[in-house]
Formats: structure tokens, sequence, C-alpha cells
């Protein structure tokens, strides 16, 4: 079994060091930003019917699509960045999921703008004005929200582990987030097809935020083989549960997405203080 550990390891540490390394950011921030460019530009060509006929109805016609297409981008980095932090902790783990539906909310903010018309107008748009204001708030409160379970997760204890028993766990947690890399391209590819060859199909985004649910279960269960003790499980277990907030409040309606996403948070911040109060008693 440790030779598949180390096959793992050998294959997920060049991999997480080549995601995170400062040159591959830059290029990739220099991409996003050419790509919201290219986006603009191919917008207004086919607004002017210089596009040909099939990629003219595939292109949509209105400049705030090319807005809402950047932040699908940024939030597609930050869930390949997720996926690289399951081997980490699980506080760090969730603490990214915040860092997601932040950026969630933020996206449907844009979003809405594609339902404007050009020029913008208030008349007739006064619920999706709504929208972008439950959205944006909702967000920003994530936001002060996740600087706190920062803040307290700093101060936080976690059950100590043997070395080889660490070194296990991690290594199964790796060899999932492999996994999770491969579905994750493979849905984010046949998303693309789709939607070049003009078949129906929904957010791919959203369909693996429903195997992460499945995931999160499974590394809880991992978990108890390497940390068997009551409060371990209790914590994993609350943990857990809040991602599992998470993914309702992605599928909920506006307004009740950011109070689904509020309650998740509070619920973690909570269960880091009470957990940490009854490690410091221990």
């Amino acid at each position: 079994m440790n030779l598949i550990y180390e096959k793992i390891t050998y294959i997920f540490d060049p991999l997480h060091h080549l995601w995170e390394h400062e040159k591959m950011h830059r290029k990739i921030s220099f991409g996003l930003v050419l790509f919201f460019l290219i986006s603009l530009i191919t917008i207004e060509l086919n607004r002017q019917a210089f596009l040909p006929g099939t990629l003219g109805q595939i292109i949509p016609k209105n400049h705030f699509f090319a807005v809402q297409a950047a932040f699908t981008v940024v939030l597609i980095l930050e869930v390949i960045s997720l996926i690289f932090t399951i081997p980490c902790s699980f506080s760090r783990s969730v603490g990214k999921q915040f860092e997601i539906l932040a950026l969630i909310l933020m996206r449907n903010a844009f979003k809405e703008l594609s339902y404007f018309p050009e020029p913008i107008t208030f008349a007739g748009n006064e619920q999706a004005i709504l929208n972008i204001l439950s959205d944006g708030f909702g967000a920003l409160l994530i936001f002060a929200l996740l600087g706190y379970y920062y803040k307290v997760q700093a101060h936080a204890s976690d059950d100590k582990m043997q070395p080889a028993d660490l070194f296990s766990f991690v290594a199964a947690k790796k060899g999932i987030a492999l996994i999770l890399l491969i579905i994750f391209a493979f849905l984010g590819v046949n998303s693309c097809i789709s939607t070049f060859i003009g078949l129906d199909h929904s957010d791919f985004l959203y369909s693996f935020y429903t195997i992460l649910i499945l995931t999160d279960i499974l590394v809880v269960l991992i978990s108890q083989c390497f940390q068997p003790s009551f409060y371990a499980v209790f914590r994993n277990s609350g943990f857990a549960l809040s991602t599992l907030v998470i993914r309702i409040a992605l599928a909920a309606p506006p307004f009740f997405n950011v109070l689904l996403g509020i309650a998740a948070a509070l619920f973690a911040i909570l269960l880091t203080l009470v957990s940490r109060s009854l490690f410091l008693k221990k």
C-alpha cells in the first residue's frame, strides 16, 4: 500500500507545484486579460454581422457576456485550486470553498448584466438590479466572514497523527484529488463540445459540485481510519455539513443563496470556536 501512496505523491506533487508557481499565475492572469479582450472583439464582430452564420449563432451579441465569460474562467481556475487543496486540512479546504462561493455570488451579479439591453436602462430591469445588489452584498458578507474564519482557524488545534499515518492520509486525499482533476477535465471538455455543436446542457460546474459533496463524505469516512477520536470525527463531519449547505446555496434562487451561504459560514466559524475550546480543555 505504501508503494501506491508513493506513486500518487510522485504524480500529484509536481502538478501541484506547477499550478501554484508564480510564473504560472502570471501566465494565467495575462491569458485571462487576453481572453476578455478577444471576447469583446468577437462579440462586436458578431454585432456587425462579420461572423459566419454558424459561429454567429453561438457567439452572443451583448458585450456583457464577455464579463460573464471572464468570471466563469476565474471560477474554473478557483475550482482547480480547490481540488489541489483537498490534501490539506479540512479547515483549509472548507475555507477555499467559501472563497469560491463568494466568487460565484460575484459572478452571478455580473451574469445579470447579460440580460440588460445596450445601453443599460433601469426601467424594466428592477428585478435584475435587486439580484445584483443581493449577490454583491452577499459576496461581501461571505468575504468578511471568511476573513474571521481564517483568523479563528489560526488558533485552532487538530488531532495529531503519527508521521506514517499522516503520510498515508494525505496520500489518499491526493489520490482523490487526481481523480477529481480527471473528472473535472472530462466534464469541462464535454460541456465545450456540447456548446459548439448546439446541444442543450447544464452548467458543468454545478454537476461537479454534486461530485464534491460525495467527495467530502468520502474524505470524512477515510479520515476516521486515521483520526478515530470523537472530536476529530465530529469536527470533520461538521465541516462536510457546512460544504453541503454551500452546495445547496449554489442551487438556490437569489436572496436564498446568500442566506444559505451566510448560514454555512457562521456554522463553520461556530464549529471552529466550539471545537477549539473543547481541545484546549483536553
